[in-house]
């Protein structure tokens, strides 16, 4: 078990200590440069499989380390490092903000000669920057500078250390997440700060923290020697400077302060001890969720025996035990009433309770609020039009909120009722205080908090877990937005891999957590699209997944896997799989008449360009509208308008193209207008996106 130290994750712990307390007949070896005391740990694994444990340390690494505390500015720092063939270098940043920013800034710096970036160009061919913040990514890279955060996307990601591990980058600015985890060669490690937000308060690096970031410099075959630089405060540098300008000139000068927010002042000291400081003694953070409880309860054996075993032998104190086994009885009268696990008569392997058979095989609950959703999807109608978006709502729901993106919603948000409040003459004061009560949109938020009130009131385990209603992968249905659109919308292109993990967590609850009895068919093609749209954007983490819930897939010497000729490219095929396709040509044609419901022809012609662009202008289609709009009030765009039986498709003879009517849903429900438009099958294969082209916008008929 490598980087043993996550046992105190405080969210991932307790996937490091159940082998620990579920193997007896395993032989472990627990590797990592921060272990701290190891006592209680050899104790426990020879009380665990009755085998002496051996104890293996040593403070000597294959490549020592020096240390150096830099007192000038960070380019003038990088620029000094990259001279004396320190690079490649590793600027640690404790925020995705600051590392994105110093990569633009270090492009000032000379990082690389024109043939290293001849080889970068050569080693990028081929590599598609598809996002909106690809462009700068590539830039960046072209200039021998890396970027690595949980905001990039991952393909972007694997790039920057493929890169890296090639030895063509000089520079990466990276959070501390890269130090803790990657495995990227690198030569001197650069702290930006010693200090860190945790969460709930700012700090002074743990010495657990500093020393796995600092080991990651010195490459072992490569170097004699790795270095680990740390910067002092920024305004301390700049007090400095400013003091022996004003000894200069005769001057007074007024002191830059250090940062309201966020900061805790360091110095030389504070480098020099956190260097000789040990790791702290690592603690248990086992507890129980409704996840683990359906795992241990699915074994064809007494499972619930199983669950007793798992705390009574947890590494927690006697105290917090009492506590688990309180909380494990709350969570499995929940399942048990629910209907998710059944009570039996116990089996030949001593099996009393079972998973319900009805629920899918791969059927999970991950999120501490999955049991919520589950109790209120019988309280919902699956046959109201506004169905499929409620139960979208609800998964949102008990995700976590991914900050960044609501604080941009309610951004947005502020600035249209700004506008709409000087219109109506409010003056500043009243303005504020209406700001105040604003939020980032909650849809059915009466619904959600009043059924989430009633279920915690049955439900006393759920403590401090709170509901969090939102809608982003809604938004994007409702109002046809495309992964790209969305993060030009709310500037999101230093968060696009944020963006994207959210999008995954809602597409695998829908996957997994909402039964296949709850699921109607505007669901299962929410489901369907989402899959495509993951994939079109970055497959990598859908695949790893599938990875994962696949026991029969297997590395291969030759590779990840052998697969037969020709089926890279048929895995590749957008149109392969009709109902995917079908459902992301369905969202371009509604992309497109939501501009048109917004009175925009030509934004409708760029979303869908014409097949005749001399016949189909922005003005001939703004006729056509208008004739529209005589006879009838508006476009619909609700769930009614987006019903597939609105949709025909017929295909071409030659199986080469497809012709689609969509139907254009009236408040009047005359429904005897359509749009009409072709779809290149070949051209979207090629291009791994619905290729569609504006036939004509005309009634029924004509």
């Amino acid at each position: 078990m490598d980087e043993f130290h996550y046992y105190a994750d405080p969210e991932r712990g307790v996937a490091w200590q159940v082998p620990l307390l579920t193997l007896p007949h395993t032989r472990f070896l627990l590797m990592s440069a921060t272990l701290g005391d190891t006592s209680f740990f050899a104790e426990a694994l020879t009380r665990l499989n009755g085998r002496e444990t051996a104890v293996v340390s040593s403070r000597d690494r294959p490549v020592p380390l020096e240390f150096s505390y830099a007192e000038t500015p960070l380019p003038q720092t990088l620029e000094e490092l990259l001279a004396a063939g320190k690079g490649p270098v590793y600027v640690v940043h404790f925020t995705q903000a600051d590392a994105t920013e110093n990569a633009q800034n270090f492009t000032s710096v000379n990082v690389c000669s024109r043939a290293e970036k001849e080889a970068i160009g050569h080693a990028l061919e081929g590599f598609r920057f598809s996002s909106p913040f690809g462009p700068d990514l590539r830039k960046w890279l072209k200039h021998g500078i890396g970027l690595h955060h949980a905001g990039l996307l991952p393909k972007y990601r694997v790039l920057v250390e493929q890169l890296a591990q090639r030895g063509l980058l000089k520079v990466i600015c990276g959070t501390d997440t890269l130090g803790v985890g990657i495995n990227v060669p690198i030569r001197t490690v650069l702290f930006t700060r010693l200090c860190k937000f945790s969460g709930d308060r700012t700090g002074i690096l743990s010495a657990r923290d500093f020393h796995q970031i600092a080991g990651r410099a010195g490459r072992k075959g490569f170097d004699d020697v790795g270095w680990v630089v740390a910067q002092a405060p920024e305004h301390w540098i700049e007090n400095q400077q400013l003091e022996r300008k004003a000894a200069a000139s005769g001057k007074k000068f007024v002191k830059r302060k250090p940062p309201e927010r966020n900061f805790v002042n360091w110095d030389r000291n504070t480098f020099e001890r956190l260097i000789v400081a040990p790791p702290e003694r690592l603690s248990s953070r086992f507890q129980l969720s409704h996840g683990l409880l359906v795992n241990v309860l699915r074994r064809p054996t007494d499972g619930c025996a199983a669950l007793r075993e798992l705390v009574r032998d947890s590494h927690e104190t006697p105290r917090a035990k009492t506590a688990h086994f309180r909380r494990g009885w709350q969570l499995f009268r929940g399942l048990r009433d629910l209907g998710i696990v059944e009570i039996v008569p116990p089996t030949l392997e001593g099996a009393k309770v079972r998973v319900n058979a009805a629920l899918q095989e791969d059927f999970s609950m991950n999120h501490a609020l999955s049991l919520y959703l589950h109790d209120t999807l019988p309280l919902m109608d699956p046959e109201a039009p506004d169905y499929a978006l409620v139960v979208l709502t609800l998964v949102e729901s008990i995700l976590e909120d991914p900050d960044l993106i609501l604080r941009r919603q309610l951004d947005r948000v502020k600035r249209q009722a700004i506008a709409e409040m000087k219109a109506e003459g409010l003056d500043f004061h009243q303005r504020l205080e209406e700001l105040e009560k604003l939020e980032y949109p909650k849809p059915n938020r009466e619904f959600v908090y009043s059924t989430f009130n009633a279920f915690a009131a049955q439900h006393p385990w759920v403590g401090n877990d709170n509901i969090r209603p939102k809608s982003i992968a809604r938004e994007m249905f409702e109002d046809f937005r495309s992964f790209a659109d969305y993060v030009k919308i709310y500037e999101l292109q230093r968060a696009e891999g944020l963006l994207l993990r959210h999008l995954s967590s809602v597409y695998k609850t829908l996957r997994q957590t909402v039964p296949e009895a709850a699921k109607n068919e505007s669901l299962r093609e929410m489901e369907v699209y989402l899959s495509t749209m993951l994939r079109q954007v970055d497959s990598s983490l859908l695949e790893e997944w599938e990875k994962m819930r696949d026991p029969n897939w297997r590395p291969t010497a030759a590779g990840p896997e052998v697969r037969p000729p020709g089926a890279e490219e048929a895995a590749a095929d957008i149109t392969r799989d009709v109902a995917a396709f079908t459902a992301l040509v369905r969202t371009r044609i509604f992309e497109a008449l939501r501009a048109l419901a917004d009175g925009d022809p030509a934004r409708m012609l760029e979303i869908l360009p014409a097949a005749e662009p001399a016949e189909w202008t922005a003005a001939r289609l703004g006729v056509a509208l208008e004739a529209y709009e005589a006879t009838h009030t508006r476009i619909r765009l609700d769930p009614e308008a987006r019903n597939r039986r609105h949709t025909y498709v017929t295909v071409s003879e030659d199986r080469r193209r497809w012709r689609v009517e969509q139907i254009l849903v009236d408040a009047e429900e005359a429904n005897d207008w359509a749009l009409t438009a072709e779809v290149d099958l070949a051209a979207s294969r090629e291009r791994g996106e619905p290729v569609l082209q504006f036939v004509r916008l005309a009634e029924v008929g004509q």
